[in-house]
């Protein structure tokens, strides 16, 4: 799992593919066009793709994944073009679709089913890290590899990422049977019925739809991070230093992701430390500041992971992967708010002052999760229950 979610994001266009995107002639109307075709693309599939991970086997629709993306990659780098970008937009967003769901969906079954479904948490934390750390290298890689072979070595390199990430896929293990081929068993029926499941569940239960809200807002709120290159900028450093900053705040995320599984039953307090740091560290304009960023953004990755477990532990296998994709949509919509949010009060106020507002949604949902009895906080735990998975010890 953790060469997978290496492999996944180890890719070399990351930081360059908008000036490939200009280097090709696009006007920035037809670069932002691209990026709403992507985000279309994410809005359509999303709820679907969950289905098809409850309907299907998990393990394969995650080595498809990885196969739209090296097909969209390729496309960019040998037929550069609007119509080739566009498409590997849509092939792009499709292949991120596809893995939404289905992967926290295998990993916390194949848990519960070998008797460690409390290492869910660390599991998943550990797997955020190495995405994190996998951008970072890339993006280091980056500029050498350009320099020595242009974009059709990034191209290459990145097309290669992806199939290595679909084979990391197709070995890990999947002891659940798609539906199709049970005889005997709990059926979930066609792609309606289990929709209609996961719709059900979310609908009659208090404890699930708390927790896919959490998980959406904790996870549609890290769009933040867009940001941070221009807060980066804002403190006064030099345009060499900024990429430093930046690392600086991503090591704190990655750090954040190690940390995971750890002190959750402090959610809510911890989570409002972090809101504080980064209202803290952002509005003091200062580099220093900076540090303060890379705990809140620590802070907030770890909540995050936490957010996951917790909607993971409530919801039944049959329909995980899709209320899963349910909170993945309701993150997507939280995105598009902190973008349209930031966009606006742009108009007005510098990156600094803007990121330190963006505290408030943090500090809101602390506070909810202070208030909410520990009791119904509590709920009732079935994530892996259902077939013969254990609870974690201390559990929320």
């Amino acid at each position: 799992m953790y060469a997978y979610a290496f492999l996944d994001e180890f890719v070399l266009l990351y930081p360059v593919y908008a000036v490939l995107f200009a280097d090709t002639g696009l006007s920035g109307a037809e670069i932002s066009s691209l990026f709403v075709i992507w985000s279309v693309t994410s809005f359509v599939l999303e709820v679907p793709s969950g289905v098809w991970a409850d309907t299907f086997s998990r393990r394969r629709l995650l080595t498809l994944a990885s196969l739209p993306g090296a097909a969209g990659f390729a496309l960019w780098t040998y037929l550069p073009s609007y119509p080739s970008f566009a498409v590997g937009f849509v092939l792009w967003g499709t292949g991120n679709a596809l893995a939404s769901g289905a992967l926290e969906a295998l990993v916390h079954e194949e848990s519960a089913r070998a008797g460690a479904a409390g290492d869910y948490e660390r599991l998943m934390g550990r797997s955020r890290a190495l995405r994190t750390t996998a951008v970072v290298l890339a993006t280091a890689l980056a500029a050498p590899v350009l320099a020595a072979g242009g974009y059709e070595a990034l191209g290459a390199a990145s097309v290669a990422a992806c199939l290595l990430a679909a084979l990391a896929a197709r070995s890990l293990p999947e002891t659940r049977r798609p539906a199709g081929d049970r005889c005997g068993e709990e059926d979930e029926g066609p792609p309606g019925g289990v929709l209609r499941a996961g719709l059900a569940e979310v609908r009659r239960e208090p404890a699930v739809r708390r927790a896919l809200l959490l998980a959406a807002v904790l996870t549609g709120t890290t769009a933040l991070d867009e940001y941070v290159p221009l807060l980066a900028a804002s403190t006064g450093v030099g345009e060499s230093s900024v990429p430093l900053l930046v690392l600086l705040v991503s090591a704190g995320a990655a750090a954040g992701g190690w940390c995971a599984g750890r002190g959750t039953r402090r959610l809510a307090p911890v989570l409002a430390a972090g809101a504080c740091c980064l209202a803290a560290g952002a509005a003091g304009g200062h580099p220093a500041g900076m540090v303060l960023v890379a705990a809140a953004f620590g802070v907030f990755e770890w909540a995050l992971v936490a957010a996951d477990a917790r909607l993971q532990e409530r919801v039944r296998d049959r329909s995980r992967a899709t209320v899963t994709s349910i909170a993945g949509f309701g993150s997507e919509v939280v995105s598009v708010l902190v973008f349209a949010g930031y966009a606006l009060g742009s108009a007005r106020l510098e990156p600094g002052p803007l990121l330190a507002l963006a505290a408030v949604p943090y500090l809101a949902v602390a506070l909810a999760l202070a208030l909410v009895p520990a009791a119904r906080r509590g709920g009732r735990r079935r994530g892996g229950g259902e077939r013969g998975g254990r609870k974690e010890p201390g559990a929320r």
